[in-house]
């Protein structure tokens, strides 16, 4: 159960095949633990972190203080039962979460893996796996732990793998063995391999690895690129060996998992503190009663001692105080009851259940529903003001499709009309038969123009399918298959092969294409590769002739049939029976290889004699970001580029990823030369760079190219809509910086209206803070002359115009900031690399990038590691002390998803990790909007709500005991019966508090979404804070006085209608005790069938009981229980009582209410109007019928424009270094020159017209104002549109007075953001003031 920790490691020595010698270093075992408890260490650990609850061990402390006869005046069981109850229920759910990740624990540990044990290959489970161990992998296999590369079936010791689960990329990477254990493949060499790898200790670096292999008196280095991580999957390599170098815990997968953290809402921390003020306030109460028993006691009491003495351990009145203290520490407890932990467990249990059956958040697709994982969280999701996101499988689904084109000036690919019946598919089989069925294209004068024989046309897709590093593979004629490095190039080779030029295969020289239907073989001479700095690629080819193609040809056809069909075959024939085989391997390898190579140079001596291109031209193809391609091109054609830059623009304002392309014919001369100087330049990077600019020169443009980069559905309106509600998105996401850049422009986060973009790039921490700070002052600087200029709108309207601003503005006053950045205000969004990042988030330098970074609107982050995303996480939490939710569907989101308030799985196709380790999960972004904007905000209202109410009513219920007691002698004794006391919390108001915590709501679900502004007072936690906890407990005092000192001076001089008088204690009790439950049963301001039927049940529950307890039966039974006999029927009987409880009744509501309705009046919130709006709309027209998505969907074009900005999109996904392994034959076989491809999905396009709908309309002026250029609406739809609608209804029908029409005008124009960029960028204070100006309570009727 317990282990001795071993101490730090600073160095790791694993010996292969020797565990003896590995053990000795006591490495962790390959087995892995995700669950916090086992069976014994379940109970004292979940007791421990349950009493961590402040409540629940100021009621341990009540039930040994009612244990104690001398000083309790109620039974124990009435503590004991419920807290019993709080700690099972918490217990069993703790179990059950904890029990699933087991399962998952186990499902990993108890996988199969191959180790080689005594010189054979025996199955082993995961868990059994050792350092030390040689393992093999076969293709699509997991790797089980981190391996070093010893051997691959592919040549030169090359493997790929797919690091989804690492870094959340799915293009393929290369990893490669060492030279001198390349040639291990065999299970008999591995056995005898005895090298010992020293290396770095444990670590979370996931692009870093540093050690050194000695064999045989040599040493090798060893790094990144020689590793196979934890998570990976192999792909596309038969097989391949890997010595384990760390296991289980030590992995970088599980380094940088996180632990799992026990998470408590802020309502729960604000209780604990909340509960101990109470405490404090209990203490005070005892204490007053006390000494006043003290003084009653020493004064008065001693008057009664010969026929009342004192209980016998009392002997004086000092130990009496004491006594009365504890007395009414135990009948006072009912301020804070145990109820209220049972009751805020069964509502969010009932939350939880509500985001399970949403309907509109099931996907019919996947039949995935959504699910609360946890039931604690649900009034968090109220709450939220930072979401952390991943970029892969959560905003996007990585897959990019050809969207449009540009060539010769000519733009194709557009649809005529947006919102007419959809064009039909292009079928492209009559036209070629190697087509890819799947490529989808709409506009058919493209494929005219290839078809007859434009040239521009023809040049353009024989660029794609040349200029590439693609690998092909055919596994039976014409079914190709191709393997990008990234889905950018897989989709633009494949709309080349549509267009009929199909890329085929390639050799380290050579590149095979089928053009038009005929084979052509190119010389490839050089690639110019691909990197961060260049953005773009070339690649420099010709054809030779006659004696190039039949060398390309006839030679290489033959020698490949001729070493893969004759030597195999004979190999082979002489394994399965001599002759038989040797004949066959001749007849089916030799010949048909021989046979195959003739063909292959007759068809290239035809191809060689038909090209249109002059024999021996040389020709240099470019494709790249149009940015640095477009400086590059010939002076000439100035028309060409200009028409084909707008082309640019316009695919980039549609949120495509733009490429352009263009060629350069050589000479003999220019190649010669240039290629001297390439070879003296491949050692040094800068030369290289130097001698790839001086060939990219004079090039003549082609066109461009347009690829949509697939979101999930619905990914712009959601972020757009959260943007609205005030919460700020980051990603986070381990692709390069250009690839989430364009994907921040496509789902809208990033903008061409946004004041400024910075990018912070820096290589030092120096660097990186300078940059912070200049990107942090020209915000400032920037935002000062924005507020200048709006200053002087406001001073150059009317009169009119300015008296109303001004009025509105004593509203909207925000107090003035200490610190320059809580006064910017724009749009502004910073892009961090992850170089940068990792001096961003060192000590010196956090708080200098969390100040520059959380005045941005949106944040992405590049490269970033699976902890780095936790770390930035746990920074925005330290100091914004602000609510964050992490978002994201693979392993490398796990330590995100942990870290946050909450974690938010998305059950994608990169595993279950994610959801495995998350709060709630579903299969869409989109969901997103509704969980928070709709149920987060529901849980919330509804929560604070109870709390208000709850504290209310045991304040007034418990306050009574108090007063009671300076009339009582201060005995200690009660105002209600015992059963009245147990009853109160559990039957009598339990139901109505219940039905309000679960069912209530201010707005429809669809005006939730509407109006996303209606968010905010979560953000500012406004609806429950210490302040609204003071005014419930002064209401709850209020009641008690009204509920104590009324009755108390009617009854006191009343009679019956008999003359016997009424002031006695029983009826007394039961006339204060009805007046309660009446009163406390019916505050409710949201009235539905289940809030009706809870109202009247528990009063007749109560009628029936306090019937039932004062009933002859019960007497007869149970004598020692049951004094009072008949009391509550005689009580009830008079009319004077129930006078009493009307009058007292009234004078506790009607106050309340009249309150409330002024407020309203004079200032409703957001959430009134918005309420007020939908009941004029309900009575003076039809619902307008369309919900959030339908609108956006019938909507024509795409948010925003760019402004004439331009943006590449070109393979951002792209690795450097395939050029160089293309052309030295590292990664080609003899028999096959190709790679699989990626799997192709399925997603439909998304239009977004958000923020055309935010500002398309504006509310028709006044006759005599001004009115500046305002945001007017907080309605995602139309509010815009419906609110001059409604309110020149309700003018035209006086429904309400003028005051209250220009509060509620006021208020939407203080929601809407009467100054948008304030209101935007400073939630903390001065929308806090906003909402300060309308105070939050439960509405006095719906």
């Amino acid at each position: 159960m317990f282990t001795k920790k071993n101490p730090p490691e600073e160095e790791r020595k694993v010996r292969a095949n020797d565990r003896e010698y590995n053990e000795k270093f006591q490495y962790a075992s390959n087995c892995i633990t995700t669950s916090k408890y086992n069976v014994l260490t379940f109970l004292p650990i979940n007791l421990f972190e349950q009493f961590q609850e402040v409540a629940n061990t100021y009621f341990l402390f009540l039930l040994i203080l009612q244990l104690i006869p001398q000083i309790s005046s109620l039974s124990w069981f009435t503590t004991i039962v419920p807290l019993a109850l709080v700690l099972s229920i918490t217990a069993v759910k703790d179990a059950t979460d904890d029990y699933f990740r087991h399962r998952s624990d186990n499902q990993v540990n108890n996988r199969q893996s191959q180790v080689l044990i005594r010189g054979s290959l025996q199955n082993e489970k995961w868990m059994n796996v050792r350092v030390g161990d040689i393992i093999k992998l076969e293709n699509n296999q997991f790797v089980a732990a981190d391996l070093l590369l010893l051997s691959s079936s592919e040549p030169h010791g090359l493997c790929y793998v797919e690091t989804a689960e690492l870094d959340g990329e799915t293009n393929m990477k290369v990893r490669q063995s060492v030279s001198v254990t390349s040639e291990l493949g065999d299970p008999n060499n591995l056995a005898q391999f005895n090298g010992e790898v020293i290396c770095e200790p444990p670590n979370n670096k996931l692009d870093r690895f540093r050690g050194t292999l000695y064999w045989r008196d040599k040493k090798y280095a060893l790094t990144n690129q020689n590793m196979l991580l934890r998570g990976c999957v192999l792909r596309n390599t038969e097989a391949c060996y890997g010595l384990v170098i760390f296991a289980g815990p030590d992995t970088k997968l599980m380094q940088n998992s996180g632990r799992t953290k026990f998470k408590r809402t802020s309502i729960d921390r604000l209780m604990n503190t909340l509960v101990l003020w109470i405490f404090a306030f209990l203490v005070c109460m005892g204490v007053i009663l006390a000494v006043g028993n003290a003084v009653w006691e020493r004064e008065v009491g001693t008057l009664f001692q010969s026929y009342l003495p004192w209980d016998p351990p009392v002997d004086g009145f000092l130990f009496s105080a004491v006594l009365a203290f504890w007395s009414y520490v135990i009948i006072l407890n009912t301020v804070v009851p145990i109820s209220l932990y049972v009751s805020v467990e069964v509502i969010r249990l009932g939350h939880s259940y509500f985001i399970n059956w949403d309907q509109q958040m099931f996907c019919s697709q996947c039949n995935t529903p959504a699910e609360a994982r946890t039931t604690t969280l649900s009034e968090e999701l109220g709450q939220i003001e930072y979401i952390f996101s991943d970029k892969t499988g959560t905003l996007t689904q990585n897959i990019m499709s050809f969207k449009k084109c540009s060539i010769n000036g000519h733009s194709y690919g557009e649809v005529a009309d947006p919102l007419g019946p959809q064009p039909k598919k292009l079928d492209f089989t009559p036209f070629n038969p190697l087509a890819d069925p799947n490529f989808c294209f709409y506009d058919d004068t493209l494929l005219e123009c290839v078809k007859v024989g434009d040239s521009h046309a023809q040049e353009f897709f024989r660029l794609l399918s040349l200029c590439h590093t693609v690998m092909s593979e055919e596994k039976s004629e014409g079914e190709l298959v191709y393997k990008a490095q990234s889905p950018d190039e897989r989709a633009l080779v494949t709309a080349a092969r549509n267009f009929g030029f199909v890329f085929r295969s390639r050799t380290p020289g050579t590149i095979t294409t089928t053009e038009m239907g005929r084979t052509v073989t190119y010389t490839l001479l050089a690639i110019l590769d691909f990197n961060n700095t260049r953005k773009r690629m070339s690649v420099i080819g010709g054809m030779d002739g006659w004696m190039d193609g039949w060398m390309d040809g006839w030679m290489d056809g033959w020698m490949d049939g001729w070493m893969d069909g004759w030597m195999d075959g004979w190999m082979d024939g002489w394994m399965d029976g001599w002759m038989d085989g040797w004949m066959d391997g001749w007849m089916d390898g030799w010949m048909d290889g021989w046979m195959d190579g003739w063909m292959e140079l007759s068809l290239f001596l035809l191809c060689c004699l038909s090209v249109r291109n002059p024999e021996g031209r040389i020709r240099l193809y470019c494709k790249g970001a149009d940015t640095v391609l477009l400086e590059r091109l010939r002076p000439c054609k100035q028309d060409l580029i200009n028409m084909t830059s707008d082309h640019l623009n316009e695919y980039a304002t549609d949120g495509l990823r733009t490429l352009a392309l263009a060629y350069r014919d050589l000479s003999e001369e220019q190649w010669e030369m240039w290629s001297e100087s390439h070879q003296c330049a491949e050692k040094e990077e800068d030369l290289l760079s130097a001698a790839y600019e001086q060939i990219e020169q004079d090039m003549t443009l082609l066109g461009a190219t347009a690829i949509e980069d697939k979101l999930q559905e619905g990914v712009p309106e959601t972020i757009a809509l959260l943007s609205l509600a005030n919460i700020k998105m980051w990603v986070l996401t381990g692709d390069k910086q250009e690839t989430a850049v364009n994907i921040g422009y496509s789902c809208k986060m990033l903008t061409d209206d946004m004041d400024d973009v910075f990018i912070i790039s820096g290589q030092s921490v120096q660097r990186v803070k300078q940059e912070l700070r200049r990107a942090r002052e020209q915000m400032i600087t920037q935002s000062q002359t924005k507020d200048a200029d709006k200053k002087e709108v406001a001073e150059g309207c009317g009169e009119a115009y300015v008296t109303r601003f001004r009025r509105t503005q004593k509203q909207t006053q925000f107090p003035p900031s200490s610190k320059l950045t809580d006064n910017i205000s724009g749009d502004f969004a910073l892009v961090i690399n992850g170089h940068s990042l990792a001096h961003a988030l060192e000590t010196d330098v956090e708080e200098e990038f969390i100040t520059t970074a959380c005045a941005c609107k949106a944040v992405i982050c590049c490269r970033v590691t699976p902890l780095q995303k936790a770390q930035v996480v746990e920074l925005v939490k330290k100091y914004k002390r602000a609510v964050t939710l992490a978002i994201g569907d693979g392993a490398n989101d796990v330590s995100m998803i942990k870290s946050a308030h909450i974690g938010v799985g998305i059950s994608g196709q990169e595993g279950i990790q994610a959801v495995l380790a998350s709060d709630y999960s579903f299969s869409q972004f989109r969901f997103l909007q509704r969980l928070l904007l709709v149920h987060g905000r529901w849980s919330y209202l509804r929560m604070c709500r109870f709390l208000c109410y709850f504290f209310y009513k045991n304040f007034a219920f418990t306050m009574v005991h108090f007063w009671f007691g300076f009339f009582c002698g201060f005995s200690a004794q009660t105002v209600y019966d015992q059963f009245f006391i147990t009853l109160y919390n559990i039957v009598y108001t339990s139901l109505p508090v219940l039905a309000m915590g679960i069912f209530d709501q201010d707005v429809s679900d669809q005006r939730s979404l509407e109006y996303p502004k209606l968010y905010e007072p979560g953000q500012l936690n406004l609806l429950f804070n210490k302040r609204e906890f003071f005014i419930c407990i002064t209401q709850g005092f209020y009641t008690s006085v009204v509920l104590f000192f009324v009755p108390y001076a009617i009854l006191a001089d009343a009679s019956q209608s008999s003359g016997e008088p009424l002031a006695d204690y029983q009826t007394f009790a039961v006339t204060t005790a009805t007046a309660l439950v009446i009163v406390i049963s019916l505050d409710t301001g949201f009235w539905t069938v289940f809030n009706l039927v809870f109202v009247w049940g528990s009063l007749g529950c109560y009628f029936t009981i306090m019937f039932a307890v004062h009933s002859q039966i019960l007497f007869r039974s149970f004598s020692n229980h049951f004094h009072f006999v008949g009391s509550a029927q005689s009580t009830l009987l008079q009319p004077v009582v129930w006078l009493t409880i009307a009058l007292a009744t009234a004078i506790c509501i009607v106050p309340v209410l009249a309150f409330r309705f002024l407020k309203l009046d004079l200032k409703p919130q957001l959430s009134d109007t918005v309420r007020y709006t939908q009941l004029v709309h309900q009575k003076k027209r039809r619902p307008a019928g369309g919900s959030v998505a339908s609108t956006w969907r019938t909507s024509e074009g795409r948010l925003g424009a760019r402004g004439g900005s331009r943006r590449s999109g070109y393979a951002f996904a792209h690795q450097e270094g395939f050029g160089e392994l293309i052309t030295s034959g590292k990664n080609m076989r003899l028999s096959s020159l190709a790679l699989a491809s990626f799997a192709s999905r399925h997603s439909s396009s998304w239009i977004d017209t958000l923020l055309r709908k935010k500002h398309a309309h504006t509310p028709p002026n006044r006759s005599g104002e001004c009115t500046p250029a305002l945001s007017h609406s907080s309605s995602v739809l139309g509010s815009s549109q419906e609110a001059p609608i409604e309110e020149e209804t309700i003018r035209d029908s006086e429904m309400i007075p003028m005051t209250s029409l220009e509060a509620s005008e006021d208020l939407r124009e203080i929601a809407n953001g009467i100054d948008s960029s304030s209101v935007e960028n400073h939630p903390t204070k001065e929308n806090k003031k906003i909402y300060e100006n309308f105070e939050s309570g439960p509405l006095g009727i719906e």
